[in-house]
């Protein structure tokens, strides 16, 4: 039967927010239980494992009295994603207005006169009323909503 014995130590480092007080370490190691093998990890309602029947800490050195506990919260939110089409069909001109193609120049061009094809192949402006979905398909285009 084999059985093995892990030892995880990890450090916290406490700062708080006025500069002039020293960074704080705290160090603590954590050991676990010996497992078995035979034994599988299995997650019961109350979300134990049932390979480790007990966790031991030990060598956990208090706060210093008179500091604050500190909160720790995530500082990253959701990654918004880009629409990848939109992204290869609008650009921001240097003045920060959105710009597009005009519709009907990749086929049937033999029919329609130079100065239509000409006027087809410029740039324009995307209309204000439609800032807000362009906006919301590339969320991080640099647009200036305030650029006439």
């Amino acid at each position: 039967m084999a059985s093995a014995t892990m030892t995880v130590s990890f450090g916290l480092r406490y700062s708080p927010f006025c500069p002039s007080s020293p960074t704080r370490l705290s160090r603590a190691s954590l050991q676990l239980a010996p497992f078995n093998k035979q034994s599988s990890l299995r997650l019961s309602s109350s979300q134990s494992i049932s390979g480790f029947p007990s966790l031991k800490l030990s060598t956990m050195t208090p706060p210093p009295p008179g500091l604050r506990s500190l909160t720790v919260v995530s500082a990253k939110g959701y990654k918004m994603k880009t629409h990848k089409a939109s992204a290869k069909r609008f650009r921001v001109t240097g003045k920060g207005k959105i710009v597009r193609r005009r519709a009907g120049k990749q086929h049937l061009l033999a029919k329609k006169n130079t100065k239509r094809k000409l006027r087809l192949s410029k740039l324009h402006p995307v209309d204000r009323s439609d800032y807000d979905n362009v906006i919301k398909a590339l969320p991080y285009l640099k647009v200036n909503r305030n650029a006439k």
